[in-house]
């Protein structure tokens, strides 16, 4: 099977295991992953954030490294045709990105296409924002998201930390302490094997 191309969707702040620990097990294996983030062009850097659970009653926040921008938002989304995949990744990039009408218009696209659509944490705020797109679907995120999974008419899934979850050809899981499974379940629904000799 040829390889893939997956459009993560960014913004500042976006947690940052989310973003570089996914690009580069998909880089590993021979897919083509490009980061974007609005208004933002290719060898642009963002900040983004690390968020821990450290005994409080929410996630802490703390400033992660800044991650590269290597493909111009503008060119993707004239381009959306050349993409196998959307990657809606989390942290609090995500709150501010979901209200992006070109933001909007990019996950449509991959909803009306059919097209693979991976979500992990708060990354699930830019897919509801779009009419339809987790409506019937289980999905799983951060905890604190499944009030708005519910009212856009999907089911929340409460994955443990470590778990990802399939519904189609959509990927889902709670944080980054599953990115683990949920890269190893968005490989399959990309139809990548991986055989050891």
């Amino acid at each position: 099977m040829p390889a893939k191309k997956i459009l993560m969707l960014t913004g500042e702040f976006t947690e940052e295991y989310e973003i570089y620990v996914y690009q580069q097990a998909m880089e590993a294996v021979g897919h083509t992953v490009h980061v974007v983030c609005p208004d933002k062009n290719a060898g642009d850097l963002i900040k983004t954030s690390l968020h821990d659970f450290e005994g409080d009653q929410t996630y802490t926040e703390k400033l992660g490294h800044y991650a590269l921008i290597n493909k111009t938002f503008s060119d993707a989304e004239k381009q959306l045709d050349q993409y196998d995949a959307v990657y809606c990744a989390g942290g609090r990039g995500p709150e501010y990105i979901r209200t992006d009408k070109r933001v909007q218009a990019m996950v449509r696209h991959f909803h009306e296409a059919r097209k693979p659509i991976f979500t992990i944490c708060h990354g699930v705020q830019i897919l509801i924002a779009v009419d339809g797109v987790v409506r019937g679907k289980k999905v799983g995120a951060l905890a604190a998201c499944e009030p708005e999974v519910t009212l856009a008419g999907g089911t929340y899934i409460d994955l443990s930390p470590t778990e990802a979850y399939v519904d189609g050809t959509m990927v889902s899981a709670k944080g980054w302490t599953a990115l683990a499974a949920f890269i190893r379940e968005c490989l399959k629904v990309l139809g990548t094997e991986i055989r050891h000799a």
